[in-house]
């Protein structure tokens, strides 16, 4: 390897920042150019591409988002779209690719690999914490205290008011952002895609809680919970308990923002050293990891189609501790 590039794409994550600063840092360290493609694939294809040093990443372990910016791309998902990008990397003498996103990202480089042969090391960028391969992802720890520290405030005046409060937060098809922010905040109820809990359940839970002479309560939702989201969760309960005051708060796009975490600095530090170095001792197509302390190399495929499953003594905790 004597030059690579480094990008982010899909949904920002606090951590990215401090990724790109590793993978800049160790590449320097090594010998190896380094360049930032602005705006993921879609930069790539429109060859926006920028020479880093260590100078072009100090001071940005703290900052949240990616200065590399981020971009959905559908024009990469079409065979042109992909030889327009291969063309740039051709022109910028790029040998080898550091991908830091989720499983669309990946889903992305695979093709790409294939059709081209350029090697990608992925690195988990995705508040959701939802790729296989990997204990952790970056930018999960920060977004989870994001929205417990909302919850935290929300449970005042929930308590303040002796109203039922339905708290979404963000997670499309998993549910580990709810399941610590339900723990951490004291919620009564979490509702997540992984599990088959219906609105009638919630309703009969909350009546039990209310026999019990409980007055205020917070039912934490995921975004991605098949009931719905929790506005409409919210309304089928008001409609089967009217004397309950309810209410609505949906804390959204916060959790993706703000200054990573210590865990979040460390494990996209960590990430960012192992994907350099991977793409140097031949790695392609695989995702950076930590797995029981561990570093581990994931295969694209199995991050793109294996279900990275929710711990269901979590759920029994929720429930054990609502009493």
């Amino acid at each position: 390897m004597k030059r690579i590039a480094v990008f982010t794409s899909g949904g920002d994550a606090p951590g990215m920042n401090a990724c790109i600063r590793a993978v800049v840092r160790t590449a320097v360290y090594h010998g190896i150019e380094v360049y930032g493609i602005m705006r993921g694939y879609s930069g790539m294809i429109k060859g926006e591409f920028v020479k880093l040093d260590s100078a072009s990443v100090s001071n940005t372990i703290q900052k949240g988002g990616t200065i590399l910016k981020s971009a959905r791309s559908q024009k990469f998902m079409t065979k042109e779209g992909r030889q327009q990008a291969f063309d740039q990397l051709v022109n910028h003498g790029i040998d080898g690719l550091v991908a830091i996103g989720g499983n669309g990202t990946f889903t992305g480089a695979t093709l790409f690999e294939q059709e081209f042969g350029i090697p990608t090391v992925g690195a988990p960028g995705t508040i959701d914490n939802d790729l296989y391969g990997t204990d952790y992802t970056i930018g999960y720890d920060t977004a989870v205290n994001t929205a417990l520290e909302a919850i935290d405030k929300i449970r005042d005046t929930a308590d303040s008011h002796d109203r039922c409060f339905f708290v979404e937060v963000m997670g499309r098809d998993s549910g580990y952002i709810a399941i610590p922010c339900a723990i951490g905040g004291g919620a009564e109820i979490v509702m997540i895609p992984e599990t088959q809990m219906s609105t009638e359940a919630v309703i009969d839970s909350l009546k039990s809680s209310w026999q019990r002479s409980k007055t205020s309560f917070l039912v934490v939702v995921a975004e991605g919970e098949e009931e719905g989201n929790a506005h409409q969760v919210a309304q089928r309960v008001k409609a089967a308990i009217p004397e309950l005051d309810t209410r609505v708060t949906i804390i959204g796009h916060i959790q993706r923002g703000g200054s990573p975490s210590a865990a979040d600095r460390m494990l996209a530090s960590q990430i960012g050293i192992a994907a350099v170095e991977g793409l140097m001792n031949g790695m392609r197509n695989v995702m950076a990891g930590i797995v029981d302390r561990k570093l581990v190399y994931t295969p694209f495929s199995d991050t793109i189609h294996k279900k990275k499953l929710i711990n269901q003594s979590f759920m029994r905790m929720v429930e054990i501790l609502s009493v």
